[in-house]
């Protein structure tokens, strides 16, 4: 039979740590919901309804995970490795000034591309793309930070080349995924009612219609799956990623590029992907492409199932058989641990050896295929090495 202690400074020393594991669990707990509250407005909503059955009904999705999944095996990077890289930082990662801007912008997009084709790169994979008469705006990010609060998070390098309220009429806008740095709240709000139609893949459509889009105007696509704009069928093509916003959303909308498809031009843009045999079958499928726009920024050993390098970002313009390659995904955010200006020059040293033509617009350019700017107009070395002497890194795909 058990008894009460009835010795009363060891009742108070009881209370005593009793009360102090509370002030732990309160001190942990209140950061946790405040930073959940003050990020909640940006974070979307998830699927519900006949948005949520037709997910289910994707070949993508995977009822018993409750989860969209890759075609091949993806290992999600470690938490613990990323943080331990982060917490030892590198040098480099970004620009000791803002890089330079294309100025004018909006007057060069006052005429139509005389070709037929015209791709405008506004920072990292933020595009306007124009290609026979449609007039699409890809992956908008004019938010200062990529994040879902205003106070923390990766903040840009760079003031956004063209001012939203310069842009000009869009016919749509197209999103590859929901991480923050490719969907941004704060773009969405303010182009929900300018924009006539949002093209998605399954599942985003839930984050638009909670900032205000109609749902109308949504439009969701699975792989393979595609859309018309005035003659111009936009195809979401398969990619190698992941999606989430938060802790408990993994995976629980759709990720994808696009395909740009004319009577006589044709662009594509990769999205987020790591290499995977789905370019081969892109290429026999949809292109040749006139233009790729490759992500080629942000890689790591730790996230190379979900990320290319920009040896494979070369490997997967030839893949798709792309002419002229825009490398995207990097000149904005520091959200890796290379040096800001390494994507571009081990993607042109990449280039060089494949015979690949690379288009190098300043922020705010554009290329009118087939002519390509090739100004380096960032910095010749960066702080701590030239490119030349930068190690070769491997992709963890070797």
């Amino acid at each position: 039979m058990s008894r009460v202690s009835t010795d009363p400074a060891r009742a108070r020393r009881r209370r005593r740590r009793r009360f102090a594991l509370a002030v732990v669990a309160l001190a942990i707990a209140l950061p946790v919901a405040g930073g959940y509250l003050t990020a909640r407005p940006n974070l979307g909503a998830r699927a519900t309804g006949a948005r949520l059955e037709r997910a289910h009904q994707s070949p993508q999705y995977d009822v018993e995970r409750g989860a969209f999944v890759n075609t091949l095996p993806t290992i999600d990077p470690e938490l613990g490795p990323v943080l331990r890289a982060w917490w030892e930082g590198a040098p480099g990662t970004s620009p000791e000034s803002p890089p330079p801007l294309q100025r004018h912008v909006a007057e060069a997009l006052a005429e139509p591309p005389a070709g037929g084709l015209r791709v405008t790169w506004l920072g990292h994979s933020t595009l306007i793309v124009e290609l026979e008469g449609a007039r699409v705006l890809v992956d908008p990010v004019w938010g200062e930070r990529c994040s879902p609060w205003s106070f923390m998070g990766p903040s840009r390098f760079h003031a956004p080349p063209l001012p939203l309220d310069q842009l000009p009429p869009l016919d749509a806008v197209v999103i590859s995924h929901d991480h923050y740095d490719h969907l941004d709240a704060f773009s969405i709000r303010a182009l929900a009612e300018r924009v006539p139609t949002f093209i998605v893949p399954l599942g985003v459509g839930a984050h638009l219609e909670a900032w205000g889009v109609a749902t109308a105007a949504i439009v969701e696509l699975d792989w393979w799956e595609s859309h018309e704009l005035h003659g111009v069928r936009l195809v979401a093509t398969p990619a190698r990623h992941f999606s989430g916003r938060w802790l408990d959303d993994r995976n629980a909308t759709l990720w994808a590029g696009w395909a740009f498809i004319g009577a006589e031009r044709r662009a594509y843009y990769s999205g987020d992907t790591a290499m995977f045999p789905g370019f081969r079958e892109i290429g026999r499928r949809l292109g040749p492409f006139d233009i790729t726009m490759i992500e080629s920024g942000q890689y790591n050993q730790l996230w190379a199932d979900v990320h290319l390098g920009p040896e494979q970002a070369v490997q997967a313009h030839q893949d798709v058989g792309g002419r002229l390659m825009l490398p995207v995904h990097w000149g904005t955010f520091e959200l890796a641990l290379h040096s800001w200006t390494e994507p571009v020059e081990r993607v042109l040293a990449a280039a060089e050896a494949a015979g690949v033509t690379v288009a190098t617009p300043m922020l705010g350019q554009s290329v009118e295929p087939p002519r390509s700017p090739t100004e380096r107009w960032w910095p010749p070395e960066t702080p701590w090495q030239t490119a030349a002497e930068a190690p070769v890194r491997s992709s963890g795909l070797d």
